[in-house]
């Protein structure tokens, strides 16, 4: 699938300083999907070297969520680090 603005949405803007943006996207595609080089290409505006994001994608219908960051953005080719799955225990 394809990068969908309507599942982007911005936690936290860097006013250009040190401190990274941070967003969160959520998304039907999978995580192998989501962290292909390109596949945030639409933002390359947008996005900045060290830019934070939270990914919920989903494999076979599971969600996942990671952490992802901004690993390059480069002549308007956004590559993200392959993310962080977050753990989901539920022990109760």
């Amino acid at each position: 699938m394809a990068y969908s603005s309507t599942g982007l949405a911005t936690i936290g803007a860097s006013k250009k300083g040190n401190a990274p943006s941070i967003y969160s996207y959520a998304t039907a595609d999978t995580a192998a999907d989501v962290n292909t080089s390109g596949y945030f290409n639409d933002l390359s505006d947008t996005l900045a070297v060290g830019d934070i994001i939270f990914v919920r994608s989903s494999t076979g219908g599971t969600q996942v969520v990671s952490i992802m960051y901004v690993l390059t953005n480069a002549s308007g080719v956004v590559d993200v680090t392959d993310g962080t799955v977050l753990a989901n225990t539920d022990t109760d």
